[in-house]
């Protein structure tokens, strides 16, 4: 593709050389360039690649994409100088691609928890109903049936557009994509045209990427704020912050709740771990989900099926035989007779959720014993909250590693005991390595307990001193549960 082709109606503050040079690829890893390449210089989180400049130009970069022109000398190659090279990233690749989100009709799913379940649950309902669709999540991503390995929430632009174009090639007509405030906040969705929005809640999380609460809050705040005017966001008027998400959008709202008046409400009816029997807008459906996010995460798949023009009955039919998404509430009997749950349960709220549920449909003189640990080089303030919470809604808590990354295992099992007193410390079993502390709680459980197993969900490996092993949590209760 011409330059001058790519960069049509994007702006552009200055263009040194040929607007006329062809364009081969579009690369942000200065290792990737080659002949004919287009590179853009960004500023990551710990590096910023304007310092490669020189290797790309060695390699035989064609243009190179930057914010200042001191970053380049004397070169054969166009030098493209833009305001914002990542927000410009994300541009250059849905030019490049076709802009396919403009073929497909997109809808993210932004919030804290609740993304990936809304998000793939979407995906089964629209192609339940006979209709060829892609997602973008953080367990896999599909298009139609070809499963494509997810490295990330959100892919990067380049990724995510490649990956669009070739939803759009395959003959889908819808996407839904998980929005993470790392996309957001990194440009990554730059130049997609998105035809809904949905707002899930707001939690303590990614404290350590955003600093402060009130950054992560209003970097998915922007999400909404871009929205078009043909657009619709629906979003959880349980949530404090649901409407602040959409005070500003240009969409047309959509509101939903379990508790107060809505667009789109709910009331569980009868529950246990087979499932639930709701009332969904006076209409009543057995869902095999359980809990009461759950019931959050169904209204919001139902309301935007309905703003997507589906049949309503048919969204209640093909909403009863939606199963849970992998690692998310995920129950394993055994032939002992407790029960395991699997969740990916790695914030505060979510581990309260998860509790709470179990809490509300054991059986009566039943135990929850929760095996629960902290990632390392994220967000150390809420690893005491964990173990509190964990602490107070269960019978016995192991505190256990999840994925330790760069830090000493030792250290974030401190932290999360720093909050409990120190009878509860007593009562609490801190088991370092993860296989250990799972089988512990299945060698304790009886007839009737339930077993939580959260943090990890659908992630089949450990992160130890940067080093990724295979590690699953269901293998390990499955190997117990025989």
């Amino acid at each position: 593709m011409k330059l001058s082709e790519l960069i049509k109606g994007i702006p552009v503050l200055q263009i040194i050389g040929s607007a006329d040079v062809e364009v081969n690829d579009i690369q942000f890893d200065s290792r990737k360039v080659g002949k004919g390449s287009m590179f853009v210089a960004t500023h990551g989180t710990t590096v910023d690649s304007h310092q490669f400049i020189p290797q790309c130009l060695e390699a035989g970069a064609s243009v190179i994409v930057v914010e200042d022109i001191a970053n380049v000398a004397t070169t054969d190659a166009t030098v493209v100088v833009v305001e914002n090279t990542q927000r410009t990233l994300g541009y250059l690749a849905s030019r490049f691609y076709g802009e396919p989100s403009r073929h497909l009709t997109l809808v993210g799913v932004t919030g804290t928890n609740g993304k990936t379940t809304i998000a793939t649950l979407l995906y089964r309902l629209t192609r339940g109903m006979g209709h060829k669709a892609g997602l973008l999540s953080t367990v896999c991503n599909y298009i139609e049936d070809e499963a494509v390995p997810a490295t990330h929430t959100t892919p990067d632009a380049l990724e995510l557009n490649a990956l669009l174009a070739r939803m759009v090639a395959a003959g889908c007509e819808y996407a839904f994509m998980e929005v993470s405030s790392h996309a957001i906040a990194q440009e990554r969705i730059a130049g997609l045209d998105f035809n809904g929005g949905i707002f899930t809640n707001l939690t303590r999380d990614h404290i350590d990427f955003h600093k402060t609460f009130d950054n992560y809050r209003d970097t998915k705040k922007r999400f909404f704020d871009y929205l078009p005017a043909q657009a619709f966001a629906v979003t959880n008027k349980d949530d404090k912050n649901g409407l602040v998400m959409t005070q500003n959008t240009k969409a047309k709202v959509h509101t939903y709740s379990t508790r107060t008046m809505a667009d789109y409400r709910a009331k569980i009816l009868e529950e246990g771990f087979e499932g639930m029997l709701l009332d969904i807008n006076g209409r009543e459906v057995f869902v095999p989900l359980v809990g009461r996010f759950n019931v959050s995460n169904l209204l919001a798949i139902y309301g935007t099926a309905l703003c997507l023009g589906f049949d309503n009955d048919e969204v209640l039919r093909i909403l009863s035989t939606l199963h849970p998404v992998n690692g998310r509430f995920e129950t394993i009997g055994s032939r002992q007779g407790w029960t395991a749950i699997v969740d990916y349960a790695h914030t505060p709220d979510a581990v309260e959720n998860v509790i709470n549920t179990i809490n509300e449909i054991r059986k009566k003189g039943s135990r929850l014993i929760t095996v629960v640990g902290c990632g390392g080089n994220r967000d150390k303030g809420k690893r005491p909250m964990m173990a509190q919470l964990a602490k107070h809604g269960s019978d016995q808590l192991i505190l256990t590693s999840d994925n330790p990354r760069d830090e000493e295992p030792q250290d974030i099992l401190a932290d999360m005991l720093a909050g409990l007193t120190e009878e509860e410390k007593q009562a609490t079993l801190v088991i370092e390595d993860r296989r250990q502390a799972i089988r512990t709680a299945c060698t304790l459980a009886r007839k009737d307990d339930v077993i939580l197993v959260a943090g990890k969900g659908h992630e089949d490996y450990q992160i130890i001193k940067g080093v990724k092993h295979h590690f699953d949590d269901h293998e390990e209760v499955r190997a117990m549960a025989k």
